[in-house]
Protein backbone atom coordinates (compact mmCIF):
# COMPACT_ATOMS: atom_id res chain seq x y z
CA UNK A 1 0.00 0.00 0.00
CA UNK A 2 0.83 3.69 -0.35
CA UNK A 3 2.14 5.18 2.32
CA UNK A 4 -0.63 7.92 1.99
CA UNK A 5 -3.67 5.99 0.84
CA UNK A 6 -6.90 8.54 0.67
CA UNK A 7 -10.09 5.61 0.63
CA UNK A 8 -12.88 6.74 -0.51
CA UNK A 9 -13.38 9.83 1.20
CA UNK A 10 -16.37 12.09 0.84
CA UNK A 11 -16.65 15.64 3.05
CA UNK A 12 -19.93 17.28 3.67
CA UNK A 13 -20.80 20.92 4.61
CA UNK A 14 -24.14 22.11 5.52
CA UNK A 15 -25.40 22.59 2.05
CA UNK A 16 -22.87 21.53 0.13
CA UNK A 17 -20.92 18.32 -0.82
CA UNK A 18 -16.97 19.87 -0.54
CA UNK A 19 -15.74 15.90 -1.80
CA UNK A 20 -17.04 13.10 -3.33
CA UNK A 21 -15.74 9.32 -2.27
CA UNK A 22 -12.12 10.48 -3.49
CA UNK A 23 -9.65 7.67 -3.95
CA UNK A 24 -6.19 8.51 -4.04
CA UNK A 25 -2.70 6.93 -3.73
CA UNK A 26 0.48 9.08 -2.99
CA UNK A 27 3.55 7.20 -3.13
CA UNK A 28 6.82 7.31 -1.78
CA UNK A 29 9.83 8.73 -4.19
CA UNK A 30 7.01 10.81 -6.75
CA UNK A 31 5.21 14.03 -7.33
CA UNK A 32 1.77 13.78 -7.39
CA UNK A 33 0.23 16.83 -8.59
CA UNK A 34 -3.64 17.57 -7.57
CA UNK A 35 -5.08 19.68 -10.58
CA UNK A 36 -8.31 21.40 -10.94
CA UNK A 37 -10.30 24.65 -10.98
CA UNK A 38 -11.30 26.70 -8.20
CA UNK A 39 -13.69 25.16 -5.99
CA UNK A 40 -12.92 21.69 -7.11
CA UNK A 41 -12.57 20.36 -3.93
CA UNK A 42 -8.43 20.55 -3.58
CA UNK A 43 -8.01 22.91 -0.62
CA UNK A 44 -10.59 20.57 1.49
CA UNK A 45 -9.04 17.43 0.23
CA UNK A 46 -5.25 18.85 2.26
CA UNK A 47 -6.95 20.13 5.06
CA UNK A 48 -8.06 16.10 5.50
CA UNK A 49 -4.91 15.24 4.76
CA UNK A 50 -3.32 17.31 7.32
CA UNK A 51 -5.84 16.41 10.12
CA UNK A 52 -7.61 20.16 10.68
CA UNK A 53 -10.64 18.17 9.03
CA UNK A 54 -12.08 15.05 9.41
CA UNK A 55 -13.52 13.30 6.20
CA UNK A 56 -17.47 12.51 6.72
CA UNK A 57 -16.96 9.22 5.31
CA UNK A 58 -14.13 7.38 4.15
CA UNK A 59 -10.49 6.97 5.86
CA UNK A 60 -7.20 8.33 5.74
CA UNK A 61 -4.34 5.54 5.83
CA UNK A 62 -0.76 7.11 6.69
CA UNK A 63 1.52 4.68 6.66
CA UNK A 64 -1.12 1.42 6.82
CA UNK A 65 -2.18 3.15 10.08
CA UNK A 66 -5.86 4.95 10.06
CA UNK A 67 -5.18 8.73 10.69
CA UNK A 68 -7.93 9.24 12.56
CA UNK A 69 -6.76 6.49 15.30
CA UNK A 70 -3.18 7.61 15.19
CA UNK A 71 -3.25 11.25 15.01
CA UNK A 72 0.58 11.52 15.53
CA UNK A 73 0.99 10.57 11.81
CA UNK A 74 -0.54 13.61 10.26
CA UNK A 75 2.87 15.03 12.21
CA UNK A 76 4.84 13.43 8.91
CA UNK A 77 2.92 15.51 6.54
CA UNK A 78 4.37 19.02 6.15
CA UNK A 79 2.01 21.55 4.54
CA UNK A 80 3.22 25.08 2.62
CA UNK A 81 0.05 27.11 2.06
CA UNK A 82 -0.57 29.07 -0.72
CA UNK A 83 -1.50 32.69 1.50
CA UNK A 84 2.00 33.70 3.62
CA UNK A 85 1.87 32.51 7.26
CA UNK A 86 4.62 33.84 8.68
CA UNK A 87 5.31 35.72 12.04
CA UNK A 88 6.23 39.29 11.03
CA UNK A 89 7.87 40.43 14.11
CA UNK A 90 10.40 37.38 14.20
CA UNK A 91 13.45 36.55 12.80
CA UNK A 92 14.34 34.46 9.71
CA UNK A 93 15.53 32.45 11.86
CA UNK A 94 12.95 31.82 14.40
CA UNK A 95 10.47 31.52 11.55
CA UNK A 96 12.42 28.83 10.46
CA UNK A 97 12.26 26.36 12.69
CA UNK A 98 9.11 26.94 14.39
CA UNK A 99 7.86 25.37 16.85
CA UNK A 100 11.71 24.45 17.73
CA UNK A 101 10.10 20.92 19.31
CA UNK A 102 9.10 19.97 15.84
CA UNK A 103 12.38 20.96 14.38
CA UNK A 104 14.40 19.47 17.30
CA UNK A 105 16.24 23.12 17.77
CA UNK A 106 15.35 23.70 21.42
CA UNK A 107 12.58 23.99 23.36
CA UNK A 108 11.56 27.16 25.67
CA UNK A 109 15.31 28.01 25.44
CA UNK A 110 18.07 27.93 22.26
CA UNK A 111 20.81 29.44 21.33
CA UNK A 112 20.40 32.28 19.10
CA UNK A 113 23.74 31.89 17.29
CA UNK A 114 23.36 28.11 17.21
CA UNK A 115 19.62 28.63 15.69
CA UNK A 116 21.30 31.18 13.31
CA UNK A 117 24.17 29.05 12.40
CA UNK A 118 21.81 26.34 11.48
CA UNK A 119 19.87 28.73 9.50
CA UNK A 120 21.87 29.58 6.85
CA UNK A 121 21.87 26.71 5.46
CA UNK A 122 18.68 26.71 4.65
CA UNK A 123 18.87 30.29 3.35
CA UNK A 124 21.89 29.47 1.26
CA UNK A 125 19.86 25.63 -0.25
CA UNK A 126 17.18 28.47 -1.32
CA UNK A 127 18.71 31.58 -2.17
CA UNK A 128 16.83 33.50 0.18
CA UNK A 129 17.70 36.99 -0.23
CA UNK A 130 17.89 37.92 3.54
CA UNK A 131 20.43 37.50 6.78
CA UNK A 132 19.27 34.78 9.57
CA UNK A 133 18.39 37.63 12.18
CA UNK A 134 16.54 40.28 9.79
CA UNK A 135 12.79 40.23 10.83
CA UNK A 136 10.45 38.76 8.13
CA UNK A 137 8.46 41.54 7.54
CA UNK A 138 11.24 43.32 6.19
CA UNK A 139 11.84 40.79 3.38
CA UNK A 140 9.80 40.29 -0.04
CA UNK A 141 6.86 38.47 -0.61
CA UNK A 142 8.62 36.00 -2.49
CA UNK A 143 11.33 35.42 -0.42
CA UNK A 144 8.50 35.06 2.69
CA UNK A 145 7.20 32.26 0.12
CA UNK A 146 10.08 30.40 -0.77
CA UNK A 147 11.31 30.40 3.43
CA UNK A 148 7.89 29.27 3.86
CA UNK A 149 9.18 26.34 1.94
CA UNK A 150 12.09 26.00 3.68
CA UNK A 151 10.67 26.04 7.14
CA UNK A 152 8.20 22.56 6.48
CA UNK A 153 11.40 20.47 4.53
CA UNK A 154 12.95 21.41 8.51
CA UNK A 155 10.33 18.92 9.41
CA UNK A 156 12.46 16.26 10.57
CA UNK A 157 9.29 13.66 10.68
CA UNK A 158 8.29 14.50 7.17
CA UNK A 159 7.79 11.66 4.93
CA UNK A 160 4.96 13.92 2.61
CA UNK A 161 5.59 17.25 1.28
CA UNK A 162 2.37 19.28 0.66
CA UNK A 163 2.83 22.63 -1.31
CA UNK A 164 -0.15 24.67 -1.96
CA UNK A 165 0.70 27.20 -4.85
CA UNK A 166 4.01 27.85 -4.06
CA UNK A 167 5.43 29.64 -7.58
CA UNK A 168 2.38 31.93 -7.69
CA UNK A 169 4.91 34.63 -6.81
CA UNK A 170 8.10 33.61 -8.25
CA UNK A 171 10.10 33.73 -11.27
CA UNK A 172 11.28 31.25 -13.52
CA UNK A 173 14.58 30.98 -12.12
CA UNK A 174 13.35 30.84 -8.70
CA UNK A 175 10.62 28.27 -9.79
CA UNK A 176 13.70 26.27 -11.16
CA UNK A 177 15.16 26.82 -7.37
CA UNK A 178 12.07 25.74 -6.04
CA UNK A 179 12.10 22.37 -8.41
CA UNK A 180 15.49 21.60 -7.70
CA UNK A 181 14.41 21.20 -3.98
CA UNK A 182 11.32 19.12 -4.55
CA UNK A 183 13.58 17.05 -6.58
CA UNK A 184 16.03 16.61 -3.94
CA UNK A 185 13.09 15.58 -1.32
CA UNK A 186 11.99 13.38 -3.99
CA UNK A 187 15.24 11.65 -4.39
CA UNK A 188 15.69 11.30 -0.12
CA UNK A 189 12.78 8.88 -0.76
CA UNK A 190 9.83 11.43 0.33
CA UNK A 191 6.75 11.98 -1.47
CA UNK A 192 5.35 15.15 -2.40
CA UNK A 193 1.72 16.70 -3.53
CA UNK A 194 1.72 19.62 -5.36
CA UNK A 195 -1.31 21.77 -6.25
CA UNK A 196 -0.76 24.74 -9.15
CA UNK A 197 -2.69 26.27 -11.79
CA UNK A 198 0.56 26.44 -14.01
CA UNK A 199 0.42 24.19 -16.53
CA UNK A 200 4.15 23.90 -17.48
CA UNK A 201 5.17 23.74 -13.94
CA UNK A 202 3.12 20.55 -13.38
CA UNK A 203 4.43 18.73 -16.38
CA UNK A 204 7.83 19.81 -15.24
CA UNK A 205 7.99 18.32 -12.19
CA UNK A 206 5.28 15.68 -12.20
CA UNK A 207 5.02 11.90 -12.05
CA UNK A 208 1.53 11.24 -11.59
CA UNK A 209 -1.41 14.03 -11.54
CA UNK A 210 -5.13 13.69 -10.54
CA UNK A 211 -7.71 16.26 -11.65
CA UNK A 212 -10.41 17.15 -9.09
CA UNK A 213 -14.11 18.43 -10.51
CA UNK A 214 -16.48 19.81 -8.40
CA UNK A 215 -15.80 17.78 -5.56
CA UNK A 216 -14.85 14.24 -7.72
CA UNK A 217 -11.71 12.81 -8.76
CA UNK A 218 -12.14 12.36 -12.17
CA UNK A 219 -9.08 11.01 -13.91
CA UNK A 220 -5.50 9.40 -12.65
CA UNK A 221 -2.78 9.47 -14.71
CA UNK A 222 1.00 9.52 -15.76
CA UNK A 223 1.88 12.99 -16.15
CA UNK A 224 3.51 11.98 -19.79
CA UNK A 225 0.22 10.73 -21.16
CA UNK A 226 -1.33 14.14 -20.50
CA UNK A 227 -0.85 17.13 -22.62
CA UNK A 228 -2.62 20.96 -21.94
CA UNK A 229 -5.72 20.32 -23.89
CA UNK A 230 -6.60 17.16 -22.70
CA UNK A 231 -6.02 18.53 -18.86
CA UNK A 232 -7.91 21.99 -19.52
CA UNK A 233 -10.55 19.82 -20.69
CA UNK A 234 -10.67 16.90 -17.73
CA UNK A 235 -10.26 20.02 -15.48
CA UNK A 236 -13.09 22.02 -16.67
CA UNK A 237 -15.60 19.20 -18.81
CA UNK A 238 -15.24 21.89 -21.68
CA UNK A 239 -13.07 22.53 -24.17
CA UNK A 240 -11.14 26.34 -23.25
CA UNK A 241 -8.81 27.84 -25.64
CA UNK A 242 -5.95 28.68 -23.85
CA UNK A 243 -3.34 29.69 -26.93
CA UNK A 244 -5.02 32.84 -27.33
CA UNK A 245 -3.42 36.32 -27.60
CA UNK A 246 -4.86 38.95 -25.71
CA UNK A 247 -3.58 42.27 -26.39
CA UNK A 248 -5.43 45.18 -26.92
CA UNK A 249 -5.81 46.91 -30.21
CA UNK A 250 -4.50 50.50 -30.45
CA UNK A 251 -2.14 50.35 -27.64
CA UNK A 252 -0.30 53.15 -29.26
CA UNK A 253 -2.46 56.07 -28.05
CA UNK A 254 -1.26 59.23 -26.32
CA UNK A 255 1.24 58.85 -23.37
CA UNK A 256 -1.29 58.43 -20.22
CA UNK A 257 1.61 58.41 -17.75
CA UNK A 258 5.24 59.30 -17.86
CA UNK A 259 7.57 58.29 -15.56
CA UNK A 260 11.08 60.06 -14.90
CA UNK A 261 14.01 59.35 -12.52
CA UNK A 262 11.70 57.83 -10.21
CA UNK A 263 13.72 56.26 -7.34
CA UNK A 264 12.46 54.61 -4.41
CA UNK A 265 13.07 51.24 -1.93
CA UNK A 266 15.08 48.71 -3.84
CA UNK A 267 14.97 50.17 -7.05
CA UNK A 268 16.87 54.04 -8.80
CA UNK A 269 16.47 56.07 -12.12
CA UNK A 270 13.28 54.17 -13.31
CA UNK A 271 11.60 55.59 -16.24
CA UNK A 272 9.07 54.56 -18.78
CA UNK A 273 5.73 56.09 -20.47
CA UNK A 274 2.44 54.49 -20.10
CA UNK A 275 -0.09 54.74 -23.04
CA UNK A 276 -3.59 54.95 -23.83
CA UNK A 277 -5.37 51.69 -24.73
CA UNK A 278 -2.17 49.12 -23.61
CA UNK A 279 -1.26 46.95 -21.10
CA UNK A 280 2.52 47.52 -19.82
CA UNK A 281 4.08 44.13 -18.76
CA UNK A 282 6.87 44.80 -16.12
CA UNK A 283 8.61 41.42 -15.65
CA UNK A 284 11.88 41.06 -13.15
CA UNK A 285 13.30 38.45 -10.94
CA UNK A 286 12.06 38.41 -7.22
CA UNK A 287 13.72 41.23 -5.57
CA UNK A 288 13.89 43.21 -8.76
CA UNK A 289 11.70 46.30 -7.70
CA UNK A 290 8.97 45.54 -9.49
CA UNK A 291 6.03 46.03 -6.86
CA UNK A 292 7.92 48.67 -5.01
CA UNK A 293 8.23 50.57 -8.24
CA UNK A 294 4.16 50.35 -8.27
CA UNK A 295 3.39 50.56 -4.22
CA UNK A 296 5.71 53.95 -4.87
CA UNK A 297 3.66 55.37 -7.66
CA UNK A 298 0.20 54.58 -5.59
CA UNK A 299 1.54 56.19 -2.51
CA UNK A 300 2.15 53.26 -0.31
CA UNK A 301 5.84 53.60 -0.38
CA UNK A 302 7.81 57.10 -0.22
CA UNK A 303 9.40 58.06 -3.31
CA UNK A 304 13.11 59.54 -2.44
CA UNK A 305 13.68 61.21 -6.04
CA UNK A 306 11.51 61.72 -9.61
CA UNK A 307 9.10 63.11 -11.74
CA UNK A 308 5.69 61.63 -12.42
CA UNK A 309 3.17 63.26 -14.65
CA UNK A 310 -0.53 61.64 -15.56
CA UNK A 311 -1.78 63.38 -19.04
CA UNK A 312 0.51 66.35 -18.68
CA UNK A 313 0.04 66.97 -15.07
CA UNK A 314 2.09 67.20 -12.16
CA UNK A 315 1.85 63.96 -9.50
CA UNK A 316 1.98 63.36 -6.27
CA UNK A 317 3.80 61.01 -4.67
CA UNK A 318 3.12 59.27 -1.47
CA UNK A 319 -0.33 59.84 -1.24
CA UNK A 320 -2.65 56.89 -1.63
CA UNK A 321 -6.07 58.86 -1.03
CA UNK A 322 -5.00 61.11 -3.71
CA UNK A 323 -4.02 58.24 -5.96
CA UNK A 324 -7.62 56.91 -5.61
CA UNK A 325 -9.40 60.87 -6.14
CA UNK A 326 -7.41 60.80 -9.04
CA UNK A 327 -8.32 57.60 -10.66
CA UNK A 328 -5.18 55.47 -9.85
CA UNK A 329 -5.65 52.29 -8.28
CA UNK A 330 -3.22 49.72 -7.45
CA UNK A 331 -4.43 45.69 -7.00
CA UNK A 332 -2.09 44.05 -4.60
CA UNK A 333 -0.73 40.58 -5.59
CA UNK A 334 -2.06 39.57 -1.80
CA UNK A 335 -5.35 39.65 -2.45
CA UNK A 336 -6.12 38.18 1.52
CA UNK A 337 -4.19 41.35 3.44
CA UNK A 338 -4.26 44.00 0.91
CA UNK A 339 -7.66 43.79 -1.64
CA UNK A 340 -10.52 42.42 0.15
CA UNK A 341 -12.21 42.65 3.63
CA UNK A 342 -12.41 38.83 4.57
CA UNK A 343 -14.73 39.12 7.35
CA UNK A 344 -17.28 41.28 5.40
CA UNK A 345 -19.64 40.11 2.66
CA UNK A 346 -19.04 40.48 -1.21
CA UNK A 347 -22.15 43.32 -1.22
CA UNK A 348 -20.07 45.44 1.50
CA UNK A 349 -16.60 44.56 0.02
CA UNK A 350 -18.08 46.01 -3.08
CA UNK A 351 -20.47 48.81 -1.78
CA UNK A 352 -17.51 50.62 0.09
CA UNK A 353 -16.84 52.13 -3.27
CA UNK A 354 -20.15 53.33 -4.03
CA UNK A 355 -20.63 55.15 -0.94
CA UNK A 356 -20.57 58.38 -3.74
CA UNK A 357 -23.86 57.08 -5.16
CA UNK A 358 -25.46 55.46 -2.66
CA UNK A 359 -24.86 57.18 0.52
CA UNK A 360 -27.33 60.55 1.73
CA UNK A 361 -26.09 62.57 4.59
CA UNK A 362 -24.51 59.75 6.14
CA UNK A 363 -26.97 56.75 5.75
CA UNK A 364 -26.65 53.93 3.12
CA UNK A 365 -29.65 53.58 0.70
CA UNK A 366 -29.43 49.38 0.75
CA UNK A 367 -31.88 49.64 -1.88
CA UNK A 368 -29.92 51.66 -4.47
CA UNK A 369 -26.63 49.37 -2.82
CA UNK A 370 -28.36 46.12 -3.91
CA UNK A 371 -29.02 47.30 -7.27
CA UNK A 372 -25.68 48.76 -7.86
CA UNK A 373 -23.43 45.84 -6.57
CA UNK A 374 -25.78 43.66 -8.16
CA UNK A 375 -25.18 45.09 -11.25
CA UNK A 376 -20.99 44.58 -10.85
CA UNK A 377 -21.57 41.35 -10.08
CA UNK A 378 -23.62 40.73 -13.25
CA UNK A 379 -21.07 42.81 -15.55
CA UNK A 380 -18.25 40.99 -14.05
CA UNK A 381 -19.36 37.45 -13.91
CA UNK A 382 -18.26 37.30 -10.03
CA UNK A 383 -20.16 33.45 -9.05
CA UNK A 384 -21.55 34.05 -5.64
CA UNK A 385 -24.81 32.61 -4.39
CA UNK A 386 -25.87 35.64 -3.14
CA UNK A 387 -24.44 38.70 -2.43
CA UNK A 388 -24.26 38.86 1.33
CA UNK A 389 -22.11 35.67 1.12
CA UNK A 390 -18.30 36.31 3.26
CA UNK A 391 -16.14 37.41 1.19
CA UNK A 392 -13.66 35.03 2.01
CA UNK A 393 -15.73 31.85 0.57
CA UNK A 394 -15.37 32.76 -2.89
CA UNK A 395 -12.88 31.32 -5.04
CA UNK A 396 -9.46 33.39 -5.83
CA UNK A 397 -10.53 34.36 -9.09
CA UNK A 398 -14.11 35.47 -8.01
CA UNK A 399 -12.47 37.63 -5.41
CA UNK A 400 -10.06 39.27 -8.02
CA UNK A 401 -12.69 40.07 -10.23
CA UNK A 402 -14.97 41.57 -7.34
CA UNK A 403 -11.68 43.71 -6.81
CA UNK A 404 -12.01 44.89 -10.23
CA UNK A 405 -15.30 45.39 -10.09
CA UNK A 406 -15.45 47.90 -7.24
CA UNK A 407 -11.98 49.77 -8.87
CA UNK A 408 -13.86 50.32 -12.22
CA UNK A 409 -17.05 51.62 -9.85
CA UNK A 410 -14.39 54.76 -9.67
CA UNK A 411 -13.76 55.43 -12.80
CA UNK A 412 -10.13 54.60 -12.91
CA UNK A 413 -7.87 56.09 -15.36
CA UNK A 414 -4.95 53.44 -14.46
CA UNK A 415 -5.35 49.97 -13.03
CA UNK A 416 -1.93 48.52 -11.55
CA UNK A 417 -2.15 44.80 -11.45
CA UNK A 418 0.52 43.04 -8.99
CA UNK A 419 0.27 38.89 -9.67
CA UNK A 420 -3.60 39.19 -11.20
CA UNK A 421 -4.15 35.69 -11.32
CA UNK A 422 -1.79 34.14 -8.27
CA UNK A 423 -3.73 30.84 -7.35
CA UNK A 424 -6.08 31.34 -10.30
CA UNK A 425 -7.46 28.39 -12.54
CA UNK A 426 -6.66 28.33 -16.34
CA UNK A 427 -10.37 28.94 -17.27
CA UNK A 428 -10.49 31.82 -14.77
CA UNK A 429 -7.35 33.30 -15.69
CA UNK A 430 -8.31 33.72 -19.65
CA UNK A 431 -11.83 35.44 -18.04
CA UNK A 432 -9.36 38.20 -16.40
CA UNK A 433 -6.97 38.58 -19.46
CA UNK A 434 -9.92 39.40 -21.21
CA UNK A 435 -11.15 41.68 -18.71
CA UNK A 436 -7.85 43.54 -19.07
CA UNK A 437 -8.30 44.10 -22.55
CA UNK A 438 -11.53 44.73 -22.72
CA UNK A 439 -10.60 47.40 -20.29
CA UNK A 440 -8.01 48.90 -21.57
CA UNK A 441 -9.75 49.35 -25.08
CA UNK A 442 -12.03 51.30 -23.20
CA UNK A 443 -9.23 53.72 -22.53
CA UNK A 444 -8.14 52.51 -18.82
CA UNK A 445 -4.26 52.24 -18.93
CA UNK A 446 -3.07 48.81 -17.61
CA UNK A 447 0.19 47.90 -16.23
CA UNK A 448 0.72 44.46 -15.68
CA UNK A 449 3.07 42.96 -12.85
CA UNK A 450 4.04 39.07 -13.48
CA UNK A 451 6.25 36.22 -13.08
CA UNK A 452 4.80 34.70 -15.68
CA UNK A 453 6.31 35.07 -18.94
CA UNK A 454 3.72 33.59 -20.67
CA UNK A 455 0.88 35.51 -18.88
CA UNK A 456 3.33 39.06 -20.12
CA UNK A 457 3.15 37.32 -23.79
CA UNK A 458 -0.22 36.96 -24.05
CA UNK A 459 -1.61 40.17 -22.99
CA UNK A 460 1.29 43.09 -23.13
CA UNK A 461 2.01 45.33 -25.49
CA UNK A 462 5.21 46.21 -24.13
CA UNK A 463 7.29 44.92 -21.75
CA UNK A 464 9.31 46.71 -19.39
CA UNK A 465 12.93 44.75 -18.14
CA UNK A 466 13.66 45.39 -14.40
CA UNK A 467 16.96 43.91 -12.91
CA UNK A 468 18.25 44.65 -9.04
CA UNK A 469 16.10 47.80 -9.07
CA UNK A 470 17.24 49.55 -12.23
CA UNK A 471 15.36 49.17 -15.89
CA UNK A 472 17.05 46.80 -18.15
CA UNK A 473 15.25 46.16 -21.09
CA UNK A 474 12.26 47.61 -22.98
CA UNK A 475 10.05 45.12 -25.82
CA UNK A 476 7.39 45.50 -27.99
CA UNK A 477 5.60 42.59 -27.64
CA UNK A 478 6.19 41.62 -31.99
CA UNK A 479 10.06 42.07 -31.35
CA UNK A 480 10.22 40.42 -27.94
CA UNK A 481 11.71 37.03 -28.18
CA UNK A 482 12.28 34.41 -25.34
CA UNK A 483 15.86 35.09 -24.76
CA UNK A 484 16.11 38.67 -25.25
CA UNK A 485 13.45 38.85 -22.56
CA UNK A 486 15.17 36.04 -20.26
CA UNK A 487 18.77 37.47 -20.59
CA UNK A 488 16.95 41.46 -19.77
CA UNK A 489 15.38 40.11 -16.61
CA UNK A 490 19.35 38.80 -15.60
CA UNK A 491 20.63 41.80 -16.07
CA UNK A 492 21.81 41.69 -19.95
CA UNK A 493 19.99 44.18 -21.24
CA UNK A 494 18.40 45.13 -24.61
CA UNK A 495 15.24 46.74 -26.03
CA UNK A 496 12.55 45.88 -28.87
CA UNK A 497 11.29 48.22 -30.44
CA UNK A 498 10.26 51.06 -28.04
CA UNK A 499 6.36 52.32 -28.42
Amino acid sequence: MAYLHVDHVSKMFPGVKALDDIVLEIEMGQVHTLAGENGAGKSTLVKILTGTEKPSQGRVMIDGQDAASHDHLHKTIAYVPQEINLFGNMTVAENLFMPFSRSRRGGWLFRRRELERAAQTWIDRFKIAARPGDKVRHISISDQQLLQIARACTNESMKILILDEPTSSLTETEVERVFRVVRDVVSSGCGVVFISHKFDEMFAISDTISVLRNGRKIETRPASQLDDRQLVSLMSGQEVKTDSRLQPEGGSGEVMLRVEGLCGKRFEDVSFTLRRGEILGFAGLVGAGRSEVMQTLFGFLPARSGNVQLEGRAWRLGDTHYSIRNGLFYLSEERKYHGIFPGQSVRRNIGMALLHATARHGVIDARRERERVGDIVRDYDIKTPTMNKNIAFLSGGNQQKAIIGRAMACDPRILIFDEPTKGIDIRTKMEIYRLMKVLAERGVGIILVSSEMDELRRCANRIITLYEGKVSGEFHIDQASGDALVGAIHGHGGSGHAA
